[in-house]
């Protein structure tokens, strides 16, 4: 009853309590869901494929707080709850699919942090821009790290490391490695202008890292430990296909300057950019 609701809200901000039937009572309620959590303020790098964030997961998972596992991308990690039956019974206990969701999520993050002996979680996958919105709700306390690369270099990327194995809808073409690489970076730009975060260019990262990694640590509230930048010295996890990079660079276990040489071509008339890069070429439409 509305009279109730008024009558507690004044009670805990007056004195701390609130009324309430004891368990077992005929005519209590089983409370809504608080969205309450075990993972407590997790950071989550959004990105686009091919953009360097398997690197900056090795550089801050060799923080003495910070725990970087292997790429999991959420995008593909959910519940079934489809009969009639458990969803009869998710109804009954007010438990919606998305929260079913949220709540494997969060316990599987938290289950790997508790293994890893640090305190704190790092979460990179790019598929995980793809649902920004979810994540954002699924961990209000989280925090947000946008890592952008050039888009002809990360298409360029992209391309080299197709793979029919895992990507056997895909024929391999420049068309599908740009349009995917599209669709990823325009979802990173809506997440940018809607959640506060802090931006970093790969580019940068590569060109300065001491600078970029001092950088990140304030923006994360930790203190720079200069073994972050020998990130070698670690140990990572696994370095594999569908977990990430495998590249020599970064194998090498040191930030290595960005290699890539890009000829830009811009048509004011089409509003196209043309770009040549590591033996591949295309076109990007330019906003």
């Amino acid at each position: 009853m509305e009279w109730g609701r008024w009558v507690n809200a004044m009670l805990a901000r007056t004195v701390g309590y609130q009324l309430a039937r004891p368990p077992g009572h005929p005519r209590r309620r089983l409370p809504a869901p608080e969205g309450s959590r075990l993972l407590t303020a997790p950071i989550f790098i959004l990105s686009p494929a091919r953009a360097g964030s398997t690197l900056l997961r090795m550089v801050l998972g060799s923080h003495s707080t910070l725990y970087a596992p292997p790429e999991l991308p959420l995008y593909h990690l959910s519940v079934r709850a489809e009969t009639s039956w458990i969803k009869a019974s998710m109804t009954a206990l007010q438990i919606s699919a998305r929260e079913l969701d949220y709540l494997l999520w969060d316990r599987v993050f938290a289950d790997v942090l508790s293994r890893s002996g640090k305190p704190t979680l790092v979460a990179k996958t790019p598929s995980n821009v793809l649902i920004w919105e979810q994540i954002a709700e699924c961990w209000p306390d989280e925090r947000f790290i946008f890592l952008l690369r050039h888009p002809a270099s990360s298409v360029a990327s992209l391309q080299a490391a197709w793979s029919k194995e895992w990507r056997p809808e895909d024929s391999g073409s420049l068309k599908e490695s740009m349009s995917r690489a599209l669709r990823y970076m325009k979802r990173l730009e809506e997440a940018r202008r809607a959640l506060s975060g802090m931006t970093v260019r790969y580019e940068d990262l590569t060109a300065e890292p001491e600078t970029i990694v001092r950088q990140l640590c304030k923006f994360l509230g930790l203190p720079f430990e200069p073994a972050m930048l020998d990130y070698g010295e670690f140990g990572h996890g696994r370095i594999g296909a569908g977990l990430g990079d495998t590249s020599a660079n970064l194998k090498s276990g040191r930030i290595q300057a960005a290699g890539e040489t890009l000829i830009l071509q811009p048509d004011a008339a089409t509003s196209r950019l043309s770009w040549s890069a590591a033996g591949h070429a295309g076109t990007l439409q330019v906003p």
